[in-house]
């Protein structure tokens, strides 16, 4: 029985949560960062202030739990194996696309573009929780190719920008700057496919490269 109220507990919470990080973020949008209380996120999101602050005590928190979830995915600890670099290309195309394609990804970047001249913690909350963290999974993902001789890559830092950059570029840039911008899903997977074809076809192994590449 306690099992069964913990559970519905932890459901609450995670539900609450969400509330939350659902209002904190329209309000960031509509009145930006500055004017934006905690007391009035908490009448927005419909919970207590004292729920509120137990799981946010300041807004820096808050905004680091939305640049967080910005940035989650359901399957980001199941990396592709490395052994085949179109299919695992592929899986990680498709996950930055769906990311990339949420409401909440656009809502982030523009919070983080209106605020940069007087909250630039902000832009570096975004880029150290959310970006970097992303980027390193990719990075660690052609190393792992690299060291399995499926490619060679002298500099994976740069692949791995060049694959992701040519996916956001294509897929989410517009879609921020250029109102009622719209890529059909079967654009988007073209824009993948060639991503990915294009990086194999750069890093082919043609021949014995450095078995590590830090």
């Amino acid at each position: 029985m306690s099992r069964v109220v913990t559970t519905y507990h932890q459901r609450v919470a995670q539900e609450k949560r969400a509330q939350i990080v659902a209002a904190a973020t329209a309000l960031f949008l509509e009145l930006g960062y500055d004017r934006t209380s905690l007391a009035r996120i908490a009448e927005r999101s419909g919970v207590s202030r004292a729920t509120l602050f137990k799981q946010f005590p300041s807004k820096a928190a808050l905004f680091d739990a939305i640049v967080t979830e910005s940035w989650s995915t359901a399957d980001e600890e199941d990396p592709p194996p490395a052994g085949n670099i179109v299919d695992g290309l592929s899986t990680i195309g498709r996950r930055y696309a769906e990311l990339l394609g949420r409401a909440q990804m656009t809502d982030l970047f523009r919070i983080v573009i209106a605020e940069l001249p007087r909250f630039p913690e902000l832009a570096n909350a975004q880029f150290s929780h959310g970006k970097m963290p992303y980027f390193e999974s990719v990075r660690s993902y052609l190393l792992a190719e690299h060291q399995a001789g499926t490619v060679r890559i002298e500099d994976v830092d740069l692949a791995a920008t060049q694959f992701l950059g040519m996916i956001s570029n294509y897929v989410f840039w517009p879609t921020l700057l250029v109102p009622g911008w719209e890529v059909s899903a079967e654009r988007v997977a073209q824009v993948v496919d060639e991503a990915v074809r294009t990086i194999a076809a750069r890093y082919a192994a043609t021949g014995p490269g450095p078995s590590t590449n830090d």
